[in-house]
């Protein structure tokens, strides 16, 4: 039971990792109107807060090896929370800079400390749900701030909102220590290649960069997209701010549900194919969504399968790293994948800040369309060299 009670303590933990990954984006057209700041300010939140959680997914080895899992969830939980209500009470942009560091700080933590977690304690099923609760998160996170910025509280009551939820888990976390402690189970994946397993002489040296360098591309369009929506959505189409909110929860609502049927069909179809087929669909919903005029539902329609597109690719490719590379390699490959992809997620979203202040919001699409495509590529040259 206890084991049980612990999966879903750590199910509900990604989902307050993800609760406010997609909110930023929703609340900036009117939160950069109260605090008088330009569009492309965003990105400078957004960058401060990848940096922060890179820096902490970095140190979060010696971390968890000094306080265990356990408290430095609860911790990371505090440390959101307490960002997230700063965030609700700044007066000024310099406070929302200065509250975006512990924000970061407390997302990178968990993030690293759950994902080896449940890497040596339960199977991939679990994996793979896991970052579906991330998405369950990040879907209902749009939604409790679009239901703020349609009320009086505007965007300040949104997160306050979020705030409290991600204090009142932080508290759950603190009180569920001792079942951390107790957890005796056993990696239930073993893997299938020895750690002495020597470097496989057909792979290039080069592809071990190729495959982090993936990850620049995809953190853009997924960060990106949901960062930028609402504002291409209230600014450049005439949407309402509540009206945006709903579709970007959909946007992430379609990762989220992508990622729990990927867990069911995975072993059938295959790392590569599912690669493969998500970026099929992520480029055939891009191009949808860039075209300026269509009707609202079809518009809709063309992010939701951006969406869908996602799901499959982050996970997928990290999954088929242990079969492109030796096992001594692949650990190497995976520790770069995530550095890259925090600064895929800090880089990119900027770049397109400043793409769209430069020339207009309706050019940020077409760039995201343009990195799925590079994406495209850059897989079928790995897959062809691995």
């Amino acid at each position: 039971m206890a084991h049980i009670t612990l999966l879903a303590i750590i199910y509900l933990a990604f989902i307050s990792l993800g609760l406010p990954d997609s909110v930023l984006g929703v609340a900036w057209p009117s939160m950069r109107l109260s605090l008088d700041q330009p569009l492309a300010a965003a990105g400078l939140v957004t960058l401060i807060i990848t940096v922060c959680s890179a820096l902490s997914s970095l140190a979060s080895a010696s971390v968890l090896k000094r306080l265990g899992t356990g408290p430095v969830v609860m911790v990371s939980g505090f440390l959101t929370g307490f960002g997230l209500f700063g965030f609700a009470f700044a007066p000024s942009m310099a406070w929302v800079l200065l509250f975006a560091v512990p924000l970061g700080l407390g997302a990178g933590s968990v993030d690293a400390g759950l994902n080896h977690f449940v890497a040596d304690h339960y199977s991939s099923r679990h994996m793979n749900w896991l970052h579906g609760c991330w998405g369950v998160g990040a879907t209902i996170g749009p939604v409790l701030m679009g239901s703020a910025l349609a009320g009086a509280g505007g965007w300040q009551s949104g997160y306050r909102t979020i705030a409290a939820i991600q204090l009142a888990l932080a508290l759950v976390f603190l009180l569920s220590l001792r079942l951390w402690r107790q957890e005796q189970a056993v990696p239930s994946h073993q893997e299938t290649v020895a750690d002495g397993a020597g470097p496989r002489r057909d792979v290039p040296p080069w592809a071990a960069w190729l495959a982090p360098a993936l990850y620049l591309a995809y953190a853009t369009v997924e960060v990106g997209t949901g960062l930028w929506t609402a504002s291409i959505l209230v600014d450049d189409r005439g949407l309402d701010a509540p009206t945006a909110g709903l579709w970007v929860s959909c946007f992430f609502g379609a990762i989220m549900g992508g990622r729990f049927a990927v867990g069911l069909v995975a072993a059938r179809l295959g790392n590569r194919r599912l690669v493969r087929l998500g970026l099929l669909v992520a480029m055939a919903g891009a191009l949808v969504f860039s075209v300026k005029g269509l009707p609202a539902p079809l518009s809709l329609a063309g992010l939701v399968l951006l969406g869908l597109g996602c799901a499959p690719i982050y996970p997928s490719l990290m999954h088929e790293t242990t079969r492109r590379f030796d096992a001594v390699t692949a650990r190497h490959v995976v520790g770069r994948q995530v550095a890259f992809a925090y600064v895929g997620g800090a880089i990119g979203p900027a770049t397109l800040g400043l793409l769209g202040a430069q020339w207009g919001l309706s050019v940020i699409m077409p760039v995201v369309l343009l990195a799925v495509l590079l994406l495209l590529l850059l897989s079928w040259q790995l897959d062809r060299v691995t």
